[in-house]
């Protein structure tokens, strides 16, 4: 049994909806931060990698060729031999924020992408200070074309405490606003939690799980910490030490907040991965498919998706 048989994923959504899963095709439109570019502050969030998002590095490549590449590769890597003109993607604009940005300049990026026919869905990767009733407008005149868009926050963690130490730059409540205000358009929200930041316990996980709840959300993505190079954490990792989450203790925490999330509510992801020498620690993240193993067996075990709503 799979992942699939316990808990309501994206993808098995996507086969309901459209017959089949949908590849993504992530786009890079050299977005900045605010808590990079001196907005809010410096440095960005201690968990960031600096020089694999900067956005001075590399050459810019238009949006259609960043789409028409990833289709390449997918296609290289497919296994399956089988035609491609029918298939249907989603591009994802994820570096940075996505939504920062001057009003045309975004909708002028937007376009470009929705332009692809074969793209059916538009998922935003943002932070939750950085969605002005604008942006939310404009992404709802795209649902209206009949495109599936979904709104990705960035909140990680809903204790104020944890953001403040994480650089993060803005607290639960300016996510639950743009929460409130995206929910009330129509638009769908994925909620992005980590699991295993400084100083945090399952009873802090459960406690973020609770308030994006209550506060309202249609999507949830999981992550485990992991230290990457480049970012702040990585030289306290080295200097000082820090305690990560090992696969077991993952996979458990994961599969608790798994059990108690509504069933209609789609988890995207339920664990991550990076690739060395990028990735520093710890080492099981560096293998895609241990986490979703390691969860599935925990769900398995003790019930899947709502088994353990009070």
């Amino acid at each position: 049994m799979g992942l699939d048989d316990f808990v309501n994923t994206y993808g098995a959504d996507c086969k309901l909806r459209y017959g089949k899963r949908l590849k993504k095709l992530t786009i890079d439109a050299k977005f900045t931060c605010p808590n990079r570019d001196g907005t809010l502050g410096k440095g960005g969030c201690t968990f960031c990698n600096v020089a694999s998002f900067n956005s001075q590095q590399g050459e810019f490549h238009t949006i259609a060729t960043q789409l028409d590449t990833a289709k390449i590769n997918i296609k290289a890597n497919d296994r399956i031999s089988r035609t491609h003109s029918d298939e249907q993607y989603i591009a994802y604009f994820q570096a940075y924020t996505s939504t920062y940005e001057e009003y045309q300049q975004l909708k002028d990026k937007y376009d470009q992408a929705i332009a692809d026919t074969q793209i059916v869905a538009l998922h935003i990767g943002t932070r939750p200070d950085c969605v002005p009733d604008e942006v939310l407008d404009l992404l709802v005149s795209y649902q209206q074309t009949g495109i599936d868009v979904w709104l990705e926050l960035g909140l990680q963690t809903a204790n104020d405490t944890t953001l403040k130490l994480i650089n993060r730059g803005h607290n639960f409540a300016a996510y639950a606003d743009t929460v409130k205000r995206a929910r009330a358009r129509g638009l769908k929200v994925c909620c992005h939690l980590i699991l295993g930041l400084p100083r945090e316990t399952l009873d802090d996980y459960i406690s973020s799980l609770q308030s994006v709840l209550a506060t309202g959300v249609d999507g949830i993505k999981l992550h485990p910490l992991h230290i990457v190079e480049g970012s702040t954490m990585a030289k306290q990792w080295r200097y000082q030490g820090m305690k990560l989450l090992d696969l077991t203790e993952y996979a458990e925490a994961a599969a608790k907040l798994i059990r108690l999330t509504p069933k209609n509510v789609i988890f995207h992801r339920v664990t991550a991965y990076a690739k060395k020498p990028l990735l520093l620690a710890p080492d099981w993240c560096g293998y895609r498919w241990e986490g979703i193993v390691a969860i599935t067996q925990q769900l398995a075990l003790h019930g899947g998706q709502g088994s353990e709503i009070p």
